[in-house]
């Protein structure tokens, strides 16, 4: 599933730092509910990895040994070492281990470059840290969280369809 014209062009089109100001908040609280998710990187937590929405102007870059995350637009992204590319609803559904990885690089879906060796390792990470987005995130609306929680997962399950 693309994420709806409507807001990815808000997305495409919103000041950098207003997007990164966000981007940080929500790596930094999800930092906070897995703070274990980099140490199984070893050496490869030096290195950068790229995220780029094949539906949004954006690309995502994540350095562990911040750790920290940068938001740039395509064409201004540093360099990465490894980058995976797809639409943003499916690098989400990647994240939470809720799609099989395999599955969709093998219908290409989603596309992996670079040092392959440092995109398992942070795979492997991921799959260790059973993230729920809803879950870990929800508590970003203060006395809004329940309903904030549960607005997510009914959005999150929509999204889903047809991905799994």
């Amino acid at each position: 599933m693309l994420m709806p014209r409507p807001l990815s062009l808000v997305l495409d089109h919103a000041p950098l730092p207003v997007l990164q100001r966000l981007v940080e908040t929500i790596f930094n609280k999800a930092m906070q509910q897995h703070p274990d998710l980099f140490d199984r990187l070893g050496p490869q937590a030096a290195k950068r990895f790229a995220f780029i929405p094949t539906d949004l102007d954006l690309a995502f870059v994540v350095h562990p040994a911040g750790p920290g995350i940068a938001v740039y637009r395509k064409a201004r992204a540093p360099a990465a070492h490894a980058a995976i590319s797809g639409p943003l609803l499916m690098l989400l559904a990647l994240l939470e281990g809720r799609i099989d990885g395999d599955a969709v690089f093998f219908s290409r879906q989603l596309t992996v470059s670079g040092d392959m060796e440092a995109m398992l390792a942070l795979r492997n990470g991921l799959d260790d840290c059973l993230f729920d987005l809803p879950r870990d995130l929800s508590g970003l609306a203060g006395p809004f969280a329940r309903p904030a929680r549960r607005l997510a997962e009914i959005l999150r399950d929509r999204a889903l369809v047809g991905m799994v």
